[in-house]
Parts: C-alpha cells; structure tokens; sequence
C-alpha cells in the first residue's frame, strides 16, 4: 500500500472514532439534563362511600306450594301461571281413582249397615205395636227406638263413606266443600303450575309430602336474599340501607332495608360466606319477577365532604407509614407523612398532612 493510501485510512479511521465520541457525549449530555417530570393529584372534597357487595336474588317473602288432600287424577286446571288468585279459589279439580280394597271394604260396610237397619226396623216396628197396646212399658221400648236410630247414622254414616271412596266427596254434607276441589291457601301471584290436565298427583299425608299442583306468592313482598363475605359480616345490623340492583332491569336500582343476618355460616367455594334478608321497597306500580339474580351494595361506613386524594398519590415505606410527595419548587418534591381515613379503595380520606392547595405527586405513573 502507497503512503497516500495509508495517510488517508488513517484520517478517516480518526473522523470515525471523533464522530462516534461526540455522538456518545452529546446523548449523554441531553439524556444527563432531561429530568423525570410527573403528573400531580390536587386534593379535594367528595363524599366517601365503603360499600360491600352481596350477591343473590329476588324472592317472595313467602311462596306456598298448593297440593291436594286426595290422590287422583287432574281433571281439570282453573289457573295457569301469572293468574292472580284470592284465598280460597278453585285452583284445580281432581278426579278421585279409588283403590280397589277401600272401595270393597266401604261397600261392604254399606251391606252390613243396610241388614242391620232392616233388623232394627223390625224390631222396633214390632214392639211399637206392644207400646201401643200397652203390653210393653214405654222404658222397655226407648233401648229399640234408640237402637233404629243408632241404625240409621250408620247406615247413613257407611254411605257417606263410600261416596268419598268413590268420589272424594259426601253428597249429604251440604257444606259445599270438596277435597276434590284444590283450593288457593293464601292471595297472591300463580308463579308456577307444574302439572297439567290428565297428570296423576299424590295426596299430601304423613309418608309423602305429595304432588304440587302450583306455588303461589305476593309478589308485592320481596326480599333479596344472597351471602356476604365473613371479613364484613360484623360490620352489617340489621336495619341497615342496601342499594339493590337486577342486571335483567338497566338503569334502575330498587332500596331495601336488611331485616336477617344468619348467625352460622356456609362454605361456599372455599370461603365462609353468610346468609342475609332485605326488604325490597317496591314504589307503587313497579313490578319485579321472582327469581332475578341481583346484587346489593351494603353501605359499610360513608364519609360527607371529606379531604381526599386518589389512592395513587400515597406511597408507603418500610414500616408501612403512609406518606406523599408535595410539589416544593421546579420539579421538587417534598415528602409529607399523612393520616388517613376512610378509603373505598379509588379514594382515601386524609385526615391530617396535606391542604387542598398542594399539588401530590402522582407516584406510580411517569411521563416525560
């Protein structure tokens, strides 16, 4: 290589090695005077709300299940659901489909009570003919006369019976009553009719708590049921203030006033949660169905025109002290040790440490 050649590789080598030093100087320096600037929470006065939820659903207060007193067969349904009924409305009427040995045991009672009163007739037909001839005494006569009596309520008393068998009812009771009839037990809302027309069905008795026929409810007493964690059950009683909310009905939310707290609680999904009760406040003409999953907020504690900051402003140090940086100067910052108060977790009051004319460092998001 000639020495114009090298002298020039060499000068080029050094313009390189200048140019990468400059470069890395002058990032340096720019990089050295830029300073971290941060956004700033100013405090001011809200309302602080700690609220809890409870998850659940809208109930009736009390919803009866109708079931019938004699087995049969469902001849024909009054009702269907969504029908309003008073206490006392036919709901359903039920054939009766006698069982073979009761039927024969009350036909043969029917027989036995025919014969016997014949028997008795006869008797006091003959000695009413002696009483009067004045053969027999009229004491002597009262013990058959008696007897025909006695003999005609049995007779009467077997009829009845196998007419019951029979058809579930008493022709001769003239109280207008039938077990044949299923009849509403209380006034409200038909909410469900399990079975239809043809359907067996089982009486309700002591060995079966029998077929339902239809549940009925006052629709227009409602509780929400649901369960609450057990880190908050202590801080509920009963008369407190819930917001409840139906994700099936938007934008409207319904008051309720807590009424039940169970005193033992369940594990559901591993945690301990407790049962509660609320009385829905309905306004009049408002209507809610049964059934609706809902949640409540509880309103824990509330705090009126308080002092507060967004909870991205405290910072903690090693022992746990809470404590924010206020804005001194030129991006200077100056450390205040702070007392707290209430915080529904995007919020916390500030009780002490801080005036609603400083300007808090906004800690955990940086700009440039």
């Amino acid at each position: 290589m000639n020495k114009g050649c090298l002298t020039a590789l060499i000068v080029f080598v050094i313009i390189v090695v200048l140019g990468a030093i400059g470069t890395i100087f002058y990032l340096y320096n720019k990089e050295k005077g830029t300073e971290q600037q941060y956004d700033t929470i100013i405090p001011h006065f809200q309302t602080i709300t700690l609220k809890s939820v409870a998850t659940g659903s809208v109930e009736p207060r009390k919803e009866i299940e109708i079931k019938p007193q004699i087995s049969g067969i469902i001849k024909e349904m009054y009702v269907e659901a969504g029908d309003t009924v008073a206490e006392g409305d036919a709901i359903a009427k039920v054939k009766v489909i006698p069982d073979m040995v009761s039927l024969n045991n009350a036909e043969n009672r029917v027989e036995r009570a025919r014969i016997a009163l014949e028997n008795a007739q006869m008797d006091y037909d003959r000695n009413k003919k002696l009483l009067d001839q004045g053969v027999v005494a009229q004491a002597d006569f009262q013990q058959f006369d008696t007897a025909l009596k006695s003999a005609r309520e049995e007779n009467e008393a077997a009829t009845d019976n196998l007419e019951i068998v029979r058809e579930g009812v008493a022709r001769r009771s003239g109280s207008g009553s039938s077990n044949t009839i299923v009849r509403a037990t209380i006034s409200g809302m038909v909410l469900n009719v399990p079975v239809e027309e043809g359907n067996s069905v089982i009486e309700s008795n002591n060995f079966n708590d029998g077929t339902t026929i239809a549940s009925i409810a006052d629709m227009g007493d409602l509780i929400f049921k649901g369960n609450i964690d057990e880190s908050e059950v202590e801080k509920l009683h009963n008369g407190m203030s819930l917001i409840v909310t139906i994700g099936a009905i938007e934008n409207r939310t319904f008051d309720a006033v807590l009424e039940y707290i169970s005193p033992k609680g369940a594990d559901v999904n591993g945690a301990i949660q407790f049962e509660i009760r609320a009385a829905i406040q309905l306004r009049e003409g408002e209507f809610i169905r049964a059934g609706y999953s809902a949640n409540a907020d509880v309103v824990l504690d509330s705090r009126e025109n308080v002092l507060a900051i967004s909870e991205e402003g405290l910072q903690y140090d090693k022992d746990k002290k809470p404590f924010v940086e206020v804005l001194v100067g030129d991006n200077k910052w100056e450390r205040r040790d702070v007392t707290l108060g209430l915080s529904d977790g995007i919020y916390v009051e500030i009780l002490d440490g801080v005036t609603k004319d400083d300007q808090i460092k906004k800690w955990n998001v940086g700009g440039q």
